[in-house]
């Protein structure tokens, strides 16, 4: 047997180890940033400006759109140009629009910035970081994803408490000056620069590291039918059948569930007398049962169905639903973080992961542009939606229901999502 770090073909170090630690990188900063640290920025900002939460929150929603909406169109371009130009160009993007809130005075500046933020997320994250991955690994994909997952999970986790004491030390606005360094240092001089590469062919390598023919061995094929066909063909093929509306759909309704959550949650502790730093607390704990839920579906995958697993997944966030609805005590909370986190760490990975078994490699990009749009629009939904229900109602409980409601809808869309006929 060939060590996983040799490559069989070459006997060279397998470099997609290298190339997978570039986009965990990307995402554990990008995603801290541009999701997990909003959530700390949105009390503060609404007392200082007197702005509504979900006016606030509408900011999010609109960079989420940008992000995601587009997503076929940014499947197209990752697809031509490769997933390392996009990375760089798409991070520095984000960059800049993160650094930009610094000069915030009026409520569309916010807006702007974020569709900004948005669109440089759009071409370069999600789509860029999980095109290499699935580029280099074959028979480890699950495991590969969910070990990125995971780092959006540790982003997370540092990111919440970090940007807390940040703003207590030096002040928002230069807070944000300081997390826009931080995407253009690691996200694009270190992920994109130093260690992301493309494809294992570029190198002369092979995805895991496995001979060529491995794959036949394993009964994983990777048809080129049609490769000559364009990218829009291809598209509507992938719409015309019902997997990739269902994977949509079980993605759409994890996220509008979790986009409640961490855009939320640290107001609604903080509404029921927790302290910030408890509420940003809570909020990190999430996080490592994320990233021991993504971890733990990597594995898991290589043994069982992706859909399967999705299920039980989604039955353990519901039930993490129903403890926080029932229960004012820390304790309690700290559990509903957990199934929170274990189930949104898991779910996450599984959508890549499913696009990447039921599709060929070659055309992933195009398959999750897609699907994307299902999961980041929900997601811009929820955040809005759970603000417009506490300002009608100066309660959190009604929006919580609704995304328990999402979250057993997830559970049906989950299971239904069999693999397609050959395109």
């Amino acid at each position: 047997m060939t060590p996983d770090n040799i490559d069989g073909r070459t006997g060279r170090a397998f470099y997609g180890w290298f190339a997978l630690a570039g986009v965990m990188l990307v995402i554990f900063v990008v995603g801290g940033v541009f999701v997990n640290a909003f959530g700390v920025l949105l009390p503060v900002i609404t007392d200082e400006f007197g702005w509504s939460r979900a006016v606030v929150a509408g900011a999010l929603s609109a960079g989420i759109i940008a992000f995601g909406l587009p997503s076929p169109f940014y499947g197209v371009i990752v697809a031509r140009l490769g997933p390392r130009i996009t990375l760089i160009l798409g991070n520095l993007l984000a960059g800049l629009g993160i650094a930009g809130v610094y000069f915030v005075q009026d409520v569309w500046h916010m807006y702007v910035l974020y569709i900004l933020i948005g669109i440089g997320g759009g071409i370069g994250g999600y789509i860029s970081c999980t095109t290499v991955a699935n580029n280099w690994f074959i028979k480890k994909r699950s495991l590969a994803l969910g070990i990125f997952i995971a780092s959006a999970g540790l982003g997370g986790f540092v990111f919440p408490p970090l940007t807390t004491s940040l703003i207590s030390a030096i002040g928002w606005r230069e807070t944000w000056l300081v997390l826009a360094g931080l995407i253009i240092l690691l996200s694009v001089v270190i992920g994109g620069v130093v260690l992301v590469r493309n494809r294992p062919e570029d190198m002369g390598q092979t995805p895991d590291g496995l001979p060529a023919d491995a794959y036949t061995e394993m009964g994983v094929t990777e048809s080129n039918t049609t490769e000559d066909k364009p990218a829009l063909w291809y598209i509507k093929q992938v719409m015309k059948g019902p997997t990739a509306w269902l994977i949509g759909g079980f993605a759409a309704a994890n996220t509008f569930t979790m986009g409640t959550m961490v855009t939320h949650q640290i107001a609604y502790l903080q509404d029921i007398n927790f302290t910030p730093m408890t509420a940003a607390t809570t909020l990190s704990f999430m996080s490592i049962f994320s990233i021991l839920g993504s971890l733990a579906f990597g594995a898991l995958a290589m043994k069982y169905k992706v859909r399967y697993l999705a299920s039980i997944f989604f039955t353990i966030q519901l039930v993490g639903l129903v403890v926080l609805l029932m229960s004012r005590e820390l304790g309690l909370i700290y559990v509903y973080a957990a199934f929170q986190g274990m189930s949104n760490g898991a779910l996450t990975a599984a959508m890549p992961t499913l696009v990447g078994a039921y599709y060929p490699r070659h055309r992933y990009s195009h398959v999750m542009g897609v699907v994307l749009p299902f999961q980041v629009c929900s997601n811009a939904v929820a955040t809005t939606v759970a603000g417009a229900i506490f300002d009608a109602t100066g309660s959190y409980t009604p929006a919580f229901i609704t995304a328990a409601c999402f979250a057993l809808a997830g559970f049906f869309f989950a299971f239904l999502a069999r693999r397609p006929k050959q395109l």
